[in-house]
Parts: structure tokens; C-alpha cells; sequence
């Protein structure tokens, strides 16, 4: 289990992990430098605005050799990791930069496309790359509000105060600050949220392909049974017809204890529970459920109590359920947790009556951090936030993947309809509770 999450955070959550292809890029690239293009010409003869136009087009230029260098380099369909990316956005606002330079500085309507390379970070890169970006617009609008090369307005046909261009460069910047702190915020957390639900499908899918392993182990029991039996029958047949004497009589013994052997291992896989929802193995009591997903997890130094029973004494008719790898596979991580922190003892209460299910899993150890407690369930608590992490007295072994595997647990569970609530019990240590409406678990047998 800790496994998985590691993987997952390797694969999809390092922050120098590829974001975007080169195509994506370089399409976008493409589009500016028409875009740029069409209204230089546009102005310069259209218009009949005499602008530096060998200088600018000059500009544009380098961005199209750029493009062609990065495609005969590599392959379009490549992904840029993080630092490449940023490399490629920050040349692209210096280019606009520049080209915003020759033709008016923050006087030129088109002033506002130096924060393209910005949101696009901002969408797509890490915070910190959309920090440098956002840093490095500011410093270029900063220059091209007071160095630039007027735009050839006629004489007295248009003129801006400067007032108004303070005002215009003051808003460019608290753009570029706002889409780094807050757009760039938003994104990381729903990138986040998408990458944890992902290794939640993915711990699912492992708990249900273990469930199917029963399931064949099962049939397989029951396929080689007749098979062996033959053998064993023959075995025995050529052991009675041998002398006491005979060289072979040794390895004949050996054979019948191997069968036997066997026989014993495929009764005991025939005991696992089928995944076919009509094997009355996989609708069992509630009771069993939670003893299923704790002895795993067990050790023989820590004490697990479970007590079980009705909230009302008059009604001692215990749910029944099916074997649902979602409860399976959370319940089993809240009680390894249990377990690893524990000072020797746990204790799982199960209750239940006509409308509810409860089930809460205490232990004695040192109980949750106040500053942690309040976070559980960010799937990448520990991940960003190191300081935490290190005051947090319940970590795990490998204590940054504490904040996915709460998590993965807290969606698997709210998918069969349970309310789960982290808290210190009053005499010590922690307590995790969890709460379903009766209906929702029960199976009618």
C-alpha cells in the first residue's frame, strides 16, 4: 500500500515531471508570430503608421528560427519538463517584451499579451516557474513603461498622460502578482485533487483484483481436487505393492506427503471468498468485515480488541453485508495506522441500529498533531508542507505519503455512503470514527 502511493507521487507529482507537449508550444508560438505579423503590416501599411518595421519583424523572426530549432531537435509529441517549459515561456515574454519596445511600450494596445506567457504558466507549470515568470514580466513592463519608441501617431491626434500609463503599468503588475499567487494556487490544487483520485481508482482496483483472486483460487481448489486425489489413489496402490526393501519405496513415501501437502494448500484456498455477488461467502456479517480487513495488520505485540453490538439491546440482528474492497482497503489502512502508533493497544468499536452503522478505531498512542488534524484529507499534506510533517508525532514510516493515503481512504469510504470524522479521544491517543446509514451497507438475504 505505501508502495502505491509512493509510485503515484513519483509518477504524477514531482515537480519537474513533463506538463506539456513541444507541439503545444510551438503551435501556440506559431499562431503569435501570425498574429504579430499580420498587425505590424497591418499598421505600417494599412494604417499608414510609419513603425520600425525591419527592427520588429526582426523580433518576430527569432521566434520562428526558435520554432524551427526545437522541431528539428526533437520530436513535436515530446513533453518539456518543468524547467524546459519555463524556458521557453520566459523567451517568449522577453520576445513580446522587445517587440512591445519598438512600437510603443505600454501605449501599444496590445500591451497586455506580455502576460500570456504568465497564465499559461500559471495553468500548466509549478508555482515556483510561474513566481520566476511573473517576476520577470514585472521587470519588463517596468522597462517598457519608460523606455520605449513612440508609437507615429499624427500630431496632436492622440496623446495619454503619463499618469494614465502609471496606472496601466500598476495594473499589468498586480495582474502578473495575482495569477501567480492565485490562479497559480488553484491550479496546483486541482491538479492535486485530479493525481489523488487517480491513485484512489488505482487502490480500488487493487483491492478488487485481490477480492477476484479468491475467486480463482477458489475454482482452482476445486478443479485439481479430483486430479490429486487419482494420484494419491495411485501412490498409495504402488507403496502396497512395493517390498520393505525396495529402493524406490523412499520416493514413493515422499510423493504421497507431497499430494497430501497439496491437498492440505488447496483447502485452504477454497476457503477464500468468490467475487461472484451470489456466493453467500461474500455477503457476510458486519462484524466479520471489520475482522477481515484487521488481520493483516496485526501484531503480535499490540492488542486489538474489537467489541461489537447493538446501540438498542432489543435489537440484536447484526447487518449483514457484502465484502466491499472499498471498506476493505480503508479500514485496513485506519488500523495499520492504529497499530504503528499505538503504545500496545487498539480498539475498535462497532454499533449499530435500525438506521446507522458506526464504527470508531481508537488508540493509545500520542494521537494527532492539533496543526495536521485540522488538514486531514489534502491528498498531499505531507508533500507540501515539510514543517508539519516534521511535528507530526503520527507520520508514517515514510511520512509524506500520510496525507494521500488518508485521503484515498476518506473518497473510497464516502463512496459507500460513510461520513468519516479525525479527532484526540479525551483520555489519550487517536480516534478515527466513521459513520453509514444502515441502508446503505445492509444486503437482504
Amino acid at each position: 500500500m505505501k508502495t502505491l502511493f509512493k509510485r503515484e507521487l513519483e509518477l504524477g507529482l514531482q515537480p519537474d515531471q513533463g506538463r506539456v507537449r513541444l507541439r503545444t508550444l510551438v503551435l501556440i508560438r506559431w499562431l503569435a508570430l501570425c498574429g504579430q505579423t499580420t498587425a505590424l503590416l497591418t499598421v505600417h501599411f494599412g494604417i499608414g503608421l510609419e513603425l520600425e518595421l525591419v527592427p520588429a519583424l526582426l523580433v518576430v523572426l527569432t521566434s520562428g528560427a526558435l520554432n524551427v530549432a526545437q522541431i528539428a531537435t526533437r520530436p513535436a509529441s515530446s513533453w518539456l519538463r518543468n524547467k524546459e517549459a519555463t524556458m521557453a515561456l520566459a523567451f517568449d515574454l522577453m520576445q513580446v517584451s522587445v517587440l512591445l519596445s519598438l512600437t510603443g511600450g505600454l501605449t501599444n494596445p496590445f500591451s497586455i499579451l506580455i502576460l500570456g506567457p504568465v497564465t499559461v504558466s500559471a495553468s500548466i507549470l509549478s508555482r515556483r516557474s510561474t513566481l520566476c515568470l511573473s517576476a520577470l514580466a514585472i521587470l519588463m513592463v517596468s522597462i517598457d513603461a519608460f523606455w520605449y519608441m513612440p508609437l507615429p501617431w499624427p500630431e496632436g491626434s492622440f496623446f495619454l498622460h503619463p499618469l494614465y500609463l502609471y496606472g496601466l503599468w500598476a495594473a499589468l503588475v498586480f495582474t502578473a502578482i495575482f495569477l501567480a499567487v492565485y490562479v497559480s494556487s488553484l491550479t496546483e490544487e486541482a491538479r492535486s485533487m485530479g493525481l489523488a483520485l487517480v491513485a484512489s481508482q488505482m487502490a480500488l482496483a487493487r483491492e478488487q483484483k485481490l477480492s477476484a483472486l479468491g475467486g480463482l483460487a477458489a475454482a482452482a481448489a476445486h478443479e485439481l481436487g479430483s486430479p490429486l486425489g487419482t494420484m494419491l489413489v495411485v501412490a498409495k496402490e504402488m507403496k502396497e505393492e512395493l517390498p520393505p526393501d525396495d529402493i524406490y519405496l523412499a520416493d514413493v513415501e515422499l510423493l504421497i506427503s507431497e499430494i497430501l501437502r497439496c491437498r492440505e494448500i488447496l483447502q485452504n484456498l477454497a476457503t477464500w471468498p468468490e467475487e461472484d455477488g451470489g456466493d453467500p461467502y461474500n455477503i457476510i456479517p458486519i462484524e466479520s468485515l471489520i475482522e477481515a480487513a484487521i488481520i493483516p495488520h496485526e501484531k503480535a505485540e499490540v492488542t486489538t480488541v474489537i467489541s461489537a453490538g447493538p446501540v438498542d439491546e432489543s435489537d440484536s440482528s447484526q447487518p449483514m453485508v457484502r465484502r466491499s474492497p472499498e471498506i476493505l482497503h480503508s479500514l485496513g489502512l485506519f488500523v495499520q495506522n492504529a497499530i504503528q502508533f499505538s503504545r500496545g493497544k487498539v480498539e475498535i468499536s462497532l454499533l449499530w441500529d435500525e438506521r446507522m452503522i458506526s464504527l470508531a478505531i481508537r488508540d493509545n498512542g500520542p494521537g494527532f498533531d492539533a496543526q495536521i488534524l485540522r488538514q486531514l484529507g489534502d491528498p498531499l499534506l505531507g508533500h507540501k508542507d515539510r514543517t508539519i510533517k516534521d511535528h507530526d508525532p503520527r507520520k508514517e514510516e515514510d511520512g509524506e505519503h500520510m496525507g494521500l493515503g488518508v485521503f484515498i481512504a476518506t473518497t473510497l469510504l464516502t463512496h459507500t455512503g460513510g461520513k468519516i470524522t479525525y479527532g484526540n479521544h479525551p483520555e489519550g491517543g487517536a480516534l478515527v470514527s466513521v459513520v453509514w446509514p444502515r441502508q446503505r451497507l445492509e444486503v437482504t438475504i
